[in-house]
């Protein structure tokens, strides 16, 4: 059965909330959900297909578990691996930093190879800069808890409507092989 390993950290539990929604639309057995906390390097060996999501902290930071773990990357291939992003953050508080932990995220799995999925458009967002804008669009889906939650259901339904089939495509390509 194919497996999408979906790892995420948190810091006030809405990212979890996020990682469950788009869990809740994957057939029981198409996900293995984590938090970063429980991951090992060996984790990022056993997929070919990823979601990853974090939250933005304070000035444009990745959460500290995140941060701690992202060196123990650097023997991992990503090369053939297919990964879909997403983040949240607060665009009227943190309008000079927005989602700029998830752009943190991209940067570095990009050094590694990855093949990137779900880049989210930046329209119906106000900001003034993020380090998670490449080409003209976010490099996964963004959330914003704090000033538009009632967008939170829609807009993850709409993301996973579009890597859902090439997730699922890299994990049975990969369990085939």
């Amino acid at each position: 059965m194919a497996k999408i390993g979906l790892f995420y950290d948190t810091d006030t539990g809405n990212t979890r909330k996020v990682a469950k929604l788009i869990n809740k639309l994957f057939d029981d057995g198409d996900i293995d959900m984590k938090n970063v906390t429980k991951l090992e390097p060996a984790d990022f060996e056993a997929y070919s297909a990823f979601i990853l999501g974090t939250p933005t902290l304070g000035d444009g930071e990745l959460p500290e578990n995140w941060e701690a773990f992202l060196p123990q990357l650097d023997n991992v291939d990503f090369n053939g691996k297919t990964v879909a992003l997403f983040g949240l953050g607060d665009q009227e508080e943190y309008s000079h930093e927005f989602v700029d932990g998830l752009g943190l995220l991209y940067e570095k799995l990009d050094s590694l190879g990855a093949s990137f999925i779900g880049f989210w458009p930046t329209e119906g967002y106000e900001y003034e800069i993020s380090a998670a804008e490449v080409d003209d669009q976010f490099c996964g889906l963004v959330i914003d808890q704090d000033n538009q939650s009632g967008q939170t259901k829609e807009r993850v339904e709409a993301w996973v409507a579009q890597i859902k089939p090439a997730l699922l495509a890299a994990a049975t390509e990969a369990e085939a092989a």
